[in-house]
């Protein structure tokens, strides 16, 4: 990031806290790492995952002092999403901490939070939001799965598709349907009634899973589930987007670098005025987008109005900004970069597969537009 967005966006402790990041992620999670973590059993490096859970506490950052957290805003963890972005590292941050413990904390139960967001928080349990359903619409007022009521007993019937590290949750956030209105649900994924299996994915840094319900006993945590997932997705949307910033952000660096050292017709590509003015335009996107990115965690951070226009802008710029870069770069790496061996590839797919999650940025033009007035 640029020396001048640092200092006038974080406080001193926040840019502390983002180099102690990249100097533990520079140490293990290499792209060899990396890849070794994306093509193991689980999806991701658990030893990494501990490292940041017990020297940093990432996954407290943002979970409130009386659940067992840390009790900061959303620009720390922010910060954190931005760095692992940049390396791509697969770890259950977003899942876990992001969509499943703010799911908890918006659903209002207090007795799920004592329970559950400790061990969320210290990284010793990993809980997966199970959403959406096959279309991927993360819509707030449906979902793939039923619930059934008899007396205080609720049995869950469907499935979830998409779910962020689905596969080896020790606890289930289920949106289901239930008298025409989502509610949210903890269930126990251990049961019989309850299968889980991780799906290929384009980006293999990102697990996801279907997670099937057959009658599966589930708690009620909140008879609103809508607004708990109008709250989940405008989070989601903020926090997906600092992983955008720092994919982008590094997918750039590494094209400049290579630029300086391929040598074509006895000049250094990046000497070529045609090759300077695209990465200008490349950088002016990533630090647009990055501009975007932090005004909407300042908005979650603040509690403004403008929270969702804000999320909103971001989801659909960054989605933008990084399919445009992680093109590009491939095209400016030339042939080696369509490699299986390249990083360059990895960043692609990252930029394809996110700008899926949370909902196609067309459908936030869509719902910004209707709100303002407009039609297509």
């Amino acid at each position: 990031m640029s020396a001048v967005a640092a200092v006038g966006a974080f406080t001193e402790e926040q840019l502390e806290l983002r180099k102690t990041v990249q100097a533990l992620l520079a140490k293990h999670a290499t792209p060899t790492a990396v890849r070794a973590a994306a093509d193991s059993e689980l999806g991701y490096d658990a030893a990494l995952w501990d490292l940041l859970c017990q020297q940093v506490g990432v996954a407290a950052l943002a979970i409130p002092e009386e659940f067992g957290g840390i009790g900061a805003t959303a620009v720390e963890t922010h910060v954190v999403l931005e760095e692992l972005g940049a390396v791509l590292a697969p770890t259950p941050m977003l899942g876990s901490v992001v969509l499943a413990a703010q799911a908890i904390l918006a659903s209002g139960d207090t007795d799920a939070c004592e329970r559950l967001l400790p061990g969320i928080a210290e990284g010793e349990s990993i809980a997966a939001l199970c959403w959406t359903d096959a279309s991927g619409a993360w819509d707030t007022t449906g979902a793939g799965v039923t619930a059934s009521a008899s007396g205080d007993a609720y049995a869950l019937t469907g499935a979830s598709h998409f779910v962020l590290d689905g596969s080896y949750a020790d606890v289930l956030v289920v949106a289901a349907t239930i008298d025409g209105a989502v509610a949210l649900f903890e269930v126990d994924p251990t049961q019989e009634s309850v299968s889980r299996r991780r799906v290929p994915t384009m980006d293999t840094t990102r697990s996801l899973a279907v997670v099937e319900f057959a009658g599966a006993s589930a708690r009620l945590l909140t008879a609103d589930g809508t607004a708990a997932l109008e709250r989940v997705r405008e989070i989601a949307c903020v926090a997906l987007s600092a992983e955008q910033v720092g994919a982008a952000a590094k997918a750039l660096e590494d094209t400049v670098e290579y630029s300086k050292s391929r040598v074509q017709f006895g000049r250094a590509i990046g000497s070529f005025q045609a090759l300077k003015h695209r990465m200008a335009d490349l950088y002016f996107q990533v630090e647009t987008a990055r501009s975007a990115s932090y005004a909407a965690v300042r908005s979650l951070a603040d509690g403004a109005p403008s929270v969702g226009v804000d999320a909103a802008v971001a989801k659909v710029y960054c989605s933008e900004a990084l399919q445009a870069v992680a093109g590009d770069s491939i095209q400016l790496h030339g042939g080696i970069a369509i490699t299986w061996e390249h990083d360059a590839q990895l960043f692609f797919k990252r930029a394809h597969g996110s700008a899926q999650l949370f909902g196609q940025p067309r459908a936030y033009l869509a719902r910004m537009g209707s709100a303002a007035g407009l039609t297509a």
